[in-house]
């Protein structure tokens, strides 16, 4: 790894204490940040999208790992910070400084990136799922992502399980999602009040004759009264109750017992 000041000495140097209203909570640990970045494989000449990098503790990982980075950091108190990780690594990193939700990333990359990032808490799940929503093959290769511990057991479960809902249908419908570390929450600056876990997603082929929007609405209201039955979820969704007896599922069942399969079929027959 190319020879940098610590980081503690960089956020002392810059006055970067961690902004609670941009959700920012900072990893120190190099070892850990090392073991988020092999997380994707090996991303030697490889394009990433960080978004989020604050004073850039993950960003020196995936640089020292070959990777060219694209960073977005809303927070321009950062900015001469990556700076001088722009300078330390020439040519291996860009900057962008705007707003994350506002930036469509398409069109920052010729080929597909990796999205590698500790997304800032407060638009981590929104990210997620505008980046789900795009037309598919999906624009990025995978998305390795910090999540609070419990969002991120929200992506990957199955189901019948009391996490599974509307984020795990949306993730897994064109993705597989593992959860390939928890993170103790001592390991930031300062201490979140919950534990978190860095999620990895790749992009599987996607059912033909889905609309994503429909799925959305479908599982935001099924999932939105999920104690009740679908026959009551699902009547104010045009043609769904239709849906569900061309595809075998009984109006009498709840969302949690149905399959993403199921979703994806009454997805479908929904049009």
């Amino acid at each position: 790894m190319t020879d940098l000041p610590p980081l503690r000495e960089v956020i002392a140097r810059y006055g970067l204490n961690a902004s609670k209203a941009l959700g920012q909570n900072f990893l120190f640990d190099g070892q850990l940040l090392k073991r988020i970045a092999a997380v994707p494989g090996d991303l030697k000449d490889a394009e990433v999208l960080e978004v989020g990098p604050g004073p850039g503790g993950l960003t020196r990982a995936l640089l020292a790992a070959g990777a060219r980075v694209t960073a977005i950091e809303r927070d321009r108190r950062c900015i001469p910070a990556l700076a001088e990780l722009g300078e330390a690594y020439p040519g291996q990193l860009r900057v962008i400084e705007g707003d994350a939700m506002e930036i469509d990333a398409r069109t920052l990359f010729e080929g597909k990136p990796h999205i590698v990032s500790n997304l800032p808490y407060n638009i981590g799940t929104a990210l997620l799922v505008g980046w789900l929503s795009t037309s598919w093959l999906p624009w990025w290769q995978s998305c390795t992502l910090m999540f609070q511990k419990e969002v991120a057991e929200r992506i990957v479960a199955k189901t019948n399980d009391d996490h599974f809902g509307r984020l795990a249908v949306l993730a897994q419908w064109r993705s597989t999602a593992r959860i390939a570390m928890p993170v103790h929450r001592s390991a930031f600056t300062p201490p979140p009040k919950v534990m978190s876990a860095v999620v990895h997603l790749t992009p599987v082929e996607a059912p033909e004759g889905v609309n994503f929007a429909v799925l959305e609405r479908l599982t935001g209201a099924a999932f939105g009264q999920r104690r009740k039955m679908l026959r009551q979820s699902l009547k104010g969704v045009p043609g769904a109750l239709d849906a569900l007896e061309r595809i075998g599922v009984e109006a009498t069942r709840r969302a949690e017992t149905l399959s993403v399969a199921d979703f994806t079929a009454l997805a479908k027959a929904v049009g």
